[in-house]
């Protein structure tokens, strides 16, 4: 992933042009969505959505986009369908502004 940028967080890195990595560790059925800091190099995020018919998954999705002031659609989910451990893709011509995601990674 490079030399890492001192603004980006470490589970953030380019991946393309106009697209960005997103490493996160995903802990589906809690009570509600959050962000919970990192984990492993990885960004750390409860999902209020079970692991069952790839609901947590398309919630991740969701969480991710909403907190980055995305469309869902600009948010996929590209390794990782049935593990803890999971890669996104965000497609964006300028860099998020990762901050949205609350305090994870600071």
């Amino acid at each position: 992933m490079g030399r890492p940028d001192p603004v980006r967080p470490e589970w953030a890195a380019p991946a393309g042009e106009g697209q960005w990595a997103v490493l996160v560790r995903a802990v589906p059925g809690a009570r509600k969505s959050a962000c919970e800091g990192t984990a492993d190099g990885r960004l750390k995020v409860r999902l209020a959505a079970p692991a069952v018919d790839n609901k947590a998954n398309k919630a991740l999705e969701e969480f991710v986009a909403s907190a980055l002031g995305m469309r869902r659609n600009r948010v996929r989910l590209v390794s990782g369908h049935t593990s803890r451990l999971k890669k996104l893709i965000v497609e964006s011509d300028v860099e998020p502004s990762w901050g949205l995601l609350g305090t994870c990674g600071k």
